[in-house]
């Protein structure tokens, strides 16, 4: 039976909003792709979520945590009280942009209230008129949403992680655009270090090689998302970019709280340059016009960064580490008679797994029966003809937990390939 959306015990009137906006979302259920919230199992395990280290369940983490929202000075208020330019600003939230800036080698810091707030004012505020931007052709929604509000007259997209494509689009504006070529026109290239969907990670030194050799004029500037790599990826858990120590390089980078930091829903910090951080604070709307990070936020995203900076979390990006290669070998143990059923791409390292299926919803349902969240993944979030279903690894897994998901998986591989046997049978009596 196909989901509808719920209804109000009247039907709209036809020629109404409400009517355009049921028919719109009934055709969405029709098509399979109707999105619906949905409430955590309190049994179930976790094998979706973005809290890679387990912090957010961390007894460590909530001791902490809890230090100092009580060594909170009763006459200073948990609320901000409005925009970061109004009456939002604070000694401790100065201290921690910092405190962040240190751990991150870079000269200034800037807090937003989310990676989608800070993608979305530094892509549409910072490029100038007639500048060019760069992207990955999978980069986030929020980019696209930030370069579709800039100023820049061109938005060309590549081959996702792929230097030869930037090459060659990058070279062709080299060619026919006297501004790029003699250094006046701005060039913006948008990455993300590690990918939300494959978990893969970004060929960062080769595009940066590929800019350098290019650009050769310095107009050339990296805004990096490594919202999925913090916490996971490079020294105490600092991102890809100081892993490859290219931090020099970029122009902007932005890191978010609310994946393997366990940290309020995503706030981030832009990394930069003081004139870039003064320029933001000046024009980047979704600061300006948004009430700022209040207290227990701040400490939250302090104790994370403490634990990180004091090699607290070392041993649980260990234990990551160290699940993340048993399930990528349970999984490539599996090799279905028919590949379109199941086929794992997975990049080592990473705790996003792709399981490339021709019936996502089936096997994320299957799984979800047995009381494991996995997600089915379908567009428009991913390409049509690349649906999966997508398995985030946490330090919190145990190995027993990643047997009963390999075991559920091949189960129903099993079962699907029965059902598709006994309909070949079938066809072949007729």
């Amino acid at each position: 039976m196909t989901p509808t959306p719920s209804s109000s015990s009247s039907s709209p009137q036809p020629g109404t909003l409400r009517h355009t906006l049921r028919q719109t979302l009934q055709q969405r259920a029709r098509n399979n792709v109707l999105r619906k919230l949905t409430l955590p199992s309190p049994n179930a395990t976790d094998f979706s979520s973005n809290d890679f280290l387990s912090l957010s369940t961390s007894p460590l983490y909530r001791e902490r945590y809890l230090a100092h929202l009580q060594s909170l000075p009763a006459s200073h208020p948990f609320a901000s009280g409005g925009s970061r330019l109004l009456d939002g600003n604070s000694v401790y939230t100065e201290q921690l942009e910092t405190f962040l800036a240190s751990f991150h080698g870079s000269a200034t810091a800037l807090l937003f209230n989310s990676g989608f707030d800070a993608n979305l004012g530094v892509l549409s505020t910072l490029p100038q008129p007639g500048d060019l931007i760069l992207y990955d052709e999978a980069i986030h929604a929020s980019a696209h949403e930030g370069m579709r509000r800039s100023r820049a007259a061109r938005r060309l997209p590549f081959r996702h992680s792929c230097p030869e494509s930037l090459r060659r689009v990058l070279a062709q504006q080299v060619q026919i655009d006297a501004g790029v070529r003699d250094g006046s026109r701005n060039v913006f290239v948008v990455v993300e270090s590690v990918y939300s969907m494959d978990g893969d990670v970004a060929p960062l030194k080769e595009f940066v090689d590929v800019v350098d050799e290019l650009l050769p004029k310095g107009n050339g500037y990296w805004v990096v998302d490594e919202a999925h790599a913090t916490g996971v990826c490079g020294p105490r858990g600092a991102g890809v970019v100081q892993e490859l120590g290219l931090q020099g390089k970029m122009f902007v980078r932005v890191h978010t709280f609310g994946k393997a930091l366990g940290c309020h829903g995503a706030a981030a910090v832009v990394l930069c340059d003081p004139d870039t951080r003064e320029y933001l604070i000046n024009y980047a709307r979704s600061l300006i016009y948004t009430t700022a990070l209040g207290f227990p936020f701040l400490a939250a995203i302090r104790t994370a960064y403490e634990l990180l900076d004091g090699g607290e979390t070392v041993e649980l990006q260990e234990t990551l580490h160290q699940r993340i290669r048993y399930l990528r070998e349970r999984l490539s143990a599996i090799q279905p008679e028919d590949a379109t059923l199941f086929t794992l791409d997975h990049h080592p390292g990473s705790p996003i797994f792709s399981l490339r299926c021709a019936l996502p919803r089936r096997l994320a349902a299957a799984c979800q029966k047995r009381g494991y969240v996995v997600r089915a993944i379908l567009p428009p979030t991913v390409p049509a003809g690349q649906e999966r279903v997508r398995v985030c690894l946490h330090a919190g897994n145990t190995e027993d937990e990643i047997d009963g998901l390999v075991e559920t998986i091949q189960e129903w591989l099993g079962e699907m390939q029965g059902e598709a046997q006994m309909q070949i049978t079938k066809i072949a009596r007729l």
